[in-house]
Formats: structure tokens, C-alpha cells, sequence
């Protein structure tokens, strides 16, 4: 309906443009939205407002001139002009009718647009470190990045999912590190395992592994791996000095083949938990991008070469500086440290790079809240290289804090005290995790309860949704054992039999789904879809505890069952969406 009255109002100023009556531009888009109070219209638009000025004409004239000039349509029972020049329309009941008929005829592309327009975008989501498996964090950065990519792609563009795989770094040599000390473990040494070290039981399960394979060939005596070695925080000394020798002498006593056999054991053991994770949470990927290969490719010297020739870095102290200052940014970035090691930051600047040269028109990223202070100094990085920072978009997410039994659960990926993604699934299933995650504004604190989301009640909203959906199948499976027969097509014809409040009220809600979808997808807003299930399975509940939709009069009977067939439809396709399974019994 809304893309109907653009269309009529599209042709109306383009006929008083081409009369000399309209006195300005044609608008690419008219500008329609849903009248908040539908007793003063079901749509509205200010388009008489906005062209006022350049049209030489008082709103309210210029709204009369376009309402005078209106192309009549069925769908569109009245037009009122209101306040200063508001054009309110008045739908009429075929209209509505015809989004069931809509609903039914389109199944699972109802909603679906191409707005997009087939562009390519880029969304790049968790990208955790191979550290340690996947943690309730997590989970919330990989709903809401599954969820966007999936909102986009039903609008229209061309989606590519990422993952950006930090396997090189310092965090990757500590759990190297911390791998190769629980070993020794296993070998017989006793160890001081390091403060800064990781700590959880999958890091004795990787040393169980390398073990079992290698026997003792990686074995030094403790003494040796110690020889050199700063003392440790709890010690009096310097925790990260501490670890840092520690990944030193493992390098020089292992030597570079071995040492990188530990460290990839780590990596791709942990990887492969986390491919697995999120795979059964229904998130998957297009690419899972290395870091490394930034590096292998030569990527990372050409972004530091151009900044170079852009002029924004310069030397101080043997470290090459970027001068992100000259971009707002509250301090200048190293990119090179003194020791000839490129920082984390400049591998970022290539990444980025490299996004942009693959052709993604847009590019998201999806980083945790905590990394808020990274964005500026990456755009201005983009800037400095000659690309366009406006297409990058950073989502930044706060992580979600989990309660049970009304105590708060303390995470740490370190220490190895948090509660994995798989055991929050395992817990409380897919279908409320993915649920949960994406009801509020990824930029909004989610306290996480658990006992909510676990119960069969009406203040469980994935419950409650997805109840409305086996209802209506359960109302199919009633008439197919009474034997009642069902005609689509008299369905269709009888729609006008359905005058019940409670029907107009689920007609008005289902007609939203396809503008609700395209602004939960350009907004970046998955929320905003999991708010109208909600209220279309209100809707729903409350027809149904109101009437009795297997009436003996065939042509209400097959009304109503039309009715609740689209209004399956759009609860499967809405909750599909969200990764949600839509359930025909409970």
C-alpha cells in the first residue's frame, strides 16, 4: 500500500511538473509513512511541505493542487488535506484484502524487496580471537551480524559474510605459550603457570592432543624454559614482561618449525570449535579471512607505503607513527613498532583496504562496544590512504550479561570462568539465544535471563511468537479431522466478510510487514522485526480467543482460514529471518 501511494503521488507531481504547475523538481522518492492515529488516515506525507518553497506556493495550496490531480485508485477510498498542508490517505477495505491475497500468492517472498538494488555489501561479524571457544558475548555479535546480513539480503543486496580470523598476533603466542606450558605439564614438569596465561580446560585438552602425538619430542626441563624470565605479577613483577619471555624462550627452544606446529594445533583446534559453534547457531560465512595472509600477501606493506606517500606517517623514536591527530583522532597510531613489528592497527588499515578493492560498495562491521574508540582512528587511516571512509559502517555491540537464578555470571577468556555459547544453547535452545539477542538495540546493555527464556509463558516473547504460528496449524489439523472442506479461492472472494475488529486490527498489522523488514534492514535494526512479530502474534492470540474460525458458514469459515494463513506466512518468514524455527506443534 505504501509503495502504491509513492507511485500515485510520484505520477501526480510529475504531471503538474510537466503542466508548469508544479514549479520544482520531481522528488526521486515521495516520502509516505503510516499515520500514527488511523482516525486521521491509514498513510500520510509532507511532500506539499517540502516542495513548497521551491513550487513559489503555500503548502496547503500546493496540497490541494496534488490532491485535485490525484489518479483514482480502488485502493484509496478518501483524501483529506490536514494542518499545514498534510495529505492523509484513507485506505479502503480491498486494500487490505489484498494483502492477504498478497501473503498467500508470495509465500516466503512476501516482504522481500529489491531496494538494494543489488549492491555489494560487505557484513564482517565477531571475528573473535582464536583464543578460547565462543563465549555468551559472543553470541550477541553473531545473532545480530547473522541477522543484519539476512535483512539485507532480503531487501535486495548482495551480501557477503566474514569472518576476520586474528591468527597472528601477540594473543595467538600467549595461547601458543599457554599450550606448550600445560605439555610440560604433561610431561612431568611442574609449572608456574604464568598469570597472563590461558587458563580454561580446552588449552589441557590442545597440550592432551600435541601430547598424545608427539610424545616428548617438545620437551625442556623447566629450568631451561625459565632461564631469563622475569618474575611473574603475583611475584612482584611484571605480568606481560613475564609472558612475553616466556613466548621468547618457546620460540628459541623449539625453534620456528615447532613452535609453529603449537601454535596452529591451538589455532585450528579452537577455530575448528568455533566453525562448528556457530554453524549449529545458524550463523555462516561466505569467507573466513586470515590475518596472516594480510601479511603473506604483501597487503600490510602496501598500506603502510601508502600512507607513506600520503604524507601521514612519520619516524620517532624508530617507530613509524601514523598522524591520526590531523583526523580528529585524540592521539597519532604506531604502525611500525621499534623493532620492525607492524601493530595490530596497521594490519586492520590493510583489511580495510582490502575490503574496499574487492568492490563492496558498503562495508559493516560488527565490533564489540568496547572497541568504540578504534572507529575514528580507522576511518581516518581509509582517509589518509585515499579511499572513502563513509563506506565503512561500524555496529558496535554491547555484550550481554547473563543471569541465572537472578545472579550474574562473571566471564573472563582468560581465567576460563565464562559460559560458552554452546552451553547457553545447550541451556536455553537456538531458537531463544538468536531471539533474545537481537529484542533489544545492539548499542543497548541486554541483561540475559536465562529463566525467561527458558519458560512457556506469554512473557517469553520467542514463546509467545511462536506459539501464534503452531496455533494456526493446530487450527488446520482441527479441520482437516472434522473433515470440513476448504476453498482458497472462496476464501479470497469472502475476504469482505471479515468486519470484526479483531480482524481489521490483524489486516493492518500484517499489511506492515513488508515496510517493518525494509527499515529493520537499512537501519541496521533487527529489533525492530522481533517488536512486530511480537505484536502480530498479540494480534493473533487475541482474534483467537475472540472467535471461532471453523464456523458452519463456508464462506466466513474460509475467510478466516485465509486470514490465518497469511498470518502464518509472515510469522514464518519474519522469525525465518531472525534464525528462529517456526514450530507446527508445542
Amino acid at each position: 500500500m505504501k509503495q502504491h501511494l509513492e507511485e500515485l503521488l510520484h505520477i501526480t507531481l510529475a504531471g503538474l511538473h510537466e503542466g508548469g504547475a508544479l514549479g520544482a523538481d520531481v522528488p526521486e522518492r515521495v516520502h509516505v509513512e503510516r499515520a500514527r492515529d488511523r482516525r486521521h488516515g491509514d498513510f500520510a506525507t509532507n511532500v506539499a511541505l517540502t516542495l513548497a518553497k521551491a513550487a513559489g506556493k503555500k503548502p496547503r495550496d500546493l496540497a490541494g493542487q496534488i490532491v485535485q490531480a490525484l489518479p483514482a485508485s480502488p485502493l484509496v477510498s478518501r483524501v483529506e488535506i490536514a494542518g499545514p498542508g498534510f495529505i492523509n490517505f484513507f485506505m479502503s477495505p480491498e486494500a487490505y484484502h489484498l494483502v492477504v491475497n498478497a501473503v498467500l500468492d508470495q509465500g516466503e517472498s512476501y516482504g522481500r524487496s529489491t531496494v538494494g538494488n543489488g549492491r555489494a555489501v560487505q557484513v564482517e561479524f565477531v571475528s573473535a580471537n582464536p583464543t578460547g571457544p565462543l563465549h555468551v558475548g559472543h553470541g550477541r555479535g553473531a545473532a545480530y551480524g547473522a541477522t543484519v546480513a539476512d535483512l539485507l539480503q532480503a531487501v535486495g543486496y548482495q551480501v557477503h559474510r566474514e569472518y576476520y580470523v586474528n591468527d597472528a598476533g601477540r594473543q595467538m603466542d600467549i595461547l601458543a605459550a599457554s599450550v606448550w606450558l600445560r605439555y610440560l605439564d604433561l610431561c612431568g614438569e611442574t609449572v608456574a603457570f604464568p598469570s597472563n596465561g590461558y587458563k580454561g580446560d580446552y588449552v589441557w585438552d590442545i597440550a592432551a592432543t600435541l601430547h598424545r602425538s608427539r610424545g616428548t619430542e617438545l620437551h625442556h626441563p623447566i629450568a631451561a624454559v625459565m632461564e631469563g624470565v622475569p618474575p611473574d605479577a603475583p611475584a612482584g613483577g611484571d605480568k606481560e614482561a613475564h609472558i612475553d619471555a616466556l613466548i621468547g624462550r618457546a620460540r628459541a627452544l623449539l625453534g620456528p618449525a615447532r613452535y609453529r606446529e603449537v601454535f596452529d594445533l591451538g589455532l585450528e583446534t579452537i577455530l575448528a570449535d568455533i566453525r562448528d559453534d556457530l554453524g549449529a547457531f545458524g550463523v555462516t560465512y561466505e569467507e573466513w579471512f586470515s590475518e596472516r595472509s594480510l601479511t603473506e600477501s604483501g597487503a600490510v606493506d602496501r598500506a603502510i607505503e601508502r600512507l607513506r606517500d600520503s604524507g601521514h606517517v612519520y619516524e620517532r623514536e624508530g617507530a613509524l607513527w601514523f598522524r591520526s591527530t590531523d583526523y580528529g583522532d585524540e592521539k597519532d597510531r604506531v604502525v611500525v613498532r621499534e623493532n620492525g613489528q607492524k601493530t595490530y592497527f596497521a594490519s586492520d588499515i590493510a583489511y580495510h583496504m582490502d575490503k574496499l578493492e574487492r568492490g563492496f560498495e558498503q562495508v559493516i562491521d560488527v565490533w564489540g562496544a568496547d572497541h568504540h574508540g578504534y572507529v575514528p582512528r580507522v576511518k581516518a587511516a581509509l582517509a589518509a590512504i585515499g579511499d572513502d571512509p563513509s563506506r565503512l559502517d561500524v555496529l558496535l555491540v554491547q555484550f550481554a550479561i547473563l543471569y541465572r537464578g537472578g545472579e550474574k555470571v562473571q566471564m573472563s577468556t582468560r581465567s576460563g570462568e565464562f559460559v560458552t555459547l554452546r552451553e547457553l544453547r545447550e541451556e536455553v535452545g537456538n531458537d531463544a539465544a538468536r531471539f533474545f539477542y537481537v529484542l533489544r538495540k545492539c548499542e543497548q546493555h541486554m541483561d540475559f535471563d536465562l529463566d525467561l527464556a527458558k519458560s512457556q509463558s506469554n512473557d517469553n516473547p520467542v514463546y509467545y511468537i511462536q506459539y501464534a504460528h503452531a496455533r494456526i496449524c493446530s487450527v488446520m489439523r482441527q479441520r482437516e479431522e472434522k473433515g470440513l472442506p476448504r476453498d482458497e479461492e472462496a476464501g479470497r472472494r469472502n475476504l469482505c466478510l471479515l468486519e470484526e475488529e479483531h480482524e481489521q486490527a490483524l489486516l493492518n498489522t500484517l499489511s506492515q510487514y513488508p515496510e517493518v523488514l525494509e527499515a529493520a534492514a537499512l537501519s541496521h535494526e533487527p529489533h525492530q522485526l522481533a517488536h512486530y512479530l511480537r505484536e502480530l502474534a498479540n494480534d493473533f492470540h487475541t482474534y483467537y480467543n475472540a472467535h471461532q474460525f471453523l464456523v458452519e458458514d463456508a464462506g466466513l469459515r474460509d475467510a478466516r482460514l485465509n486470514l490465518c494463513l497469511a498470518t502464518r506466512q509472515v510469522l514464518r518468514n519474519g522469525l525465518r529471518l531472525l534464525g528462529v524455527a517456526a514450530p507446527e506443534t508445542m
